[in-house]
């Protein structure tokens, strides 16, 4: 068992590893915040078959939902509340194994099983989260962390 989690985590890196060039010249020359976003949910989803990816945006005293693949989801968030206002609050990732066990968790779908939250900084200041579920428990761990940041390094706005 624990050589089939080194052979996914193997793979998963090798999934990033593909998709990160693609993701740098879909946004390459393109200087249309919104597309940029649009695109790198999609390659996510589709490269990494993500349940759902996407962005929420700070609009004064929340979180306003930005381009996203998957189903639909919740429109606005308040600082510190869910898994996405809590790694906003905080300024930092939040990995979620089990969301059900994550207090005050927003549930937009039932089928969202883990998740992950990565506050995105601007001169110092965050001006966005990536958010990533997946429809499987303990999806997500470091590995994600550092290549999700590595797209986002692309597409800094």
């Amino acid at each position: 068992m624990a050589d089939d989690l080194k052979i996914t985590a193997s793979n998963k890196e090798e999934k990033y590893r593909e998709l990160l060039p693609q993701i740098e010249a879909l946004v390459k020359g393109e200087s249309d915040v919104i597309a940029n976003l649009a695109n790198v949910c999609a390659a996510l989803k589709y490269g990494m078959n993500f349940f759902w990816v996407g962005f929420y945006l700070v609009e004064e005293n929340e979180l306003v939902l930005g381009p996203f693949q998957g189903p639909v989801a919740c429109t606005r968030i308040q600082k510190g509340k869910g898994v996405c206002g809590t790694a906003w609050s905080k300024g930092e990732t939040v990995i979620v194994e089990d969301v059900d066990k994550f207090p005050g968790h927003i549930s937009c779908s039932s089928l969202s099983k883990s998740e992950i939250v990565i506050p995105i900084y601007n001169n110092g200041e965050i001006i966005s989260v990536l958010d990533v579920d997946s429809d499987h428990y303990s999806s997500f761990d470091k590995t994600d962390e550092l290549w999700l940041k590595k797209i986002l390094e692309l597409i800094l706005y």
